[in-house]
């Protein structure tokens, strides 16, 4: 059973009564506890067995990312629209999470445990969408899992602040995919980011944001209706005919 402390989130959009943000209390990784939050939709509004739950993953801690990003949230605010309950953590090192930071290696096991926290929570099949460095650790945590049926990575990085992240286990990655990204991301060009998509294993989406940066700076509604067009053609197919 969750371990949670229940707090009220104001009402969005069409939503009768307040969605729900539970702190989770129960989460742990290899490297201890990890801080974090449920979010779930009005009880109005929620579908009685959720067919989804969905994990949120973060942007980079050494540049200062965290579960509270702009990007992450909106990414939440948008799955919680289809009535999901959703999953956002902060990774070893961040918050009050335990551990230190672990250059993505143990970050992959933070997101494993995360999605085992979902699996016995819901035991409903799983969807993943990450920001940056959170995309980059997301996929390669959640690529080949039969727990995860779709995964979304919003600004996924290339190269930044020296690093360098490689997608080559993508070409074995047969889950739905999309990619949101900035045609002026300056962490992943738009022509580096167009042969990682072109290399993934079908199906796989990219959607380039025009005029945007890394961080979709004055484009997160764009981002954000990219997102939902895609959970909706992929996931609710039935009430949003193509």
């Amino acid at each position: 059973m969750t371990s949670t402390r229940a707090f009220a989130e104001p009402s969005s959009g069409a939503m009768n009564s307040p969605a729900r943000l539970r702190a989770v209390e129960n989460l742990v990784g290899p490297a201890g506890r990890l801080e974090a939050l449920l979010n779930e939709p009005p009880a109005a509004s929620g579908v009685p067995g959720t067919p989804y739950s969905v994990l949120v993953c973060h942007p980079h801690p050494l540049g200062g990312g965290t579960m509270h990003n702009k990007v992450v949230y909106r990414a939440m605010k948008t799955f919680l629209e289809f009535g999901l309950p959703v999953l956002r953590f902060n990774f070893r090192g961040t918050g009050l999470s335990a551990g230190t930071h672990d250059d993505g290696r143990g970050e992959v096991e933070d997101v494993r445990a995360a999605l085992s926290w979902l699996e016995h929570e819901f035991v409903v099949p799983i969807l993943f969408c990450g920001f940056s460095f959170g995309a980059y650790t997301g996929l390669r945590a959640c690529s080949g899992d039969r727990r995860v049926i779709g995964m979304v990575a919003l600004g996924l990085p290339i190269c930044a602040d020296g690093r360098r992240y490689g997608y080559n286990f993508l070409a074995r990655c047969t889950q739905p995919k999309l990619f949101v990204s900035g045609g002026a991301d300056q962490f992943g060009p738009r022509d580096e980011v167009s042969k990682v998509v072109a290399a993934a294993a079908p199906p796989a989406q990219l959607v380039l944001v025009e005029g945007a940066d890394h961080f979709f700076t004055g484009k997160l509604e764009l981002m954000q209706a990219s997102l939902k067009l895609w959970i909706g053609e992929q996931f609710f197919p039935s009430e949003h005919p193509r």
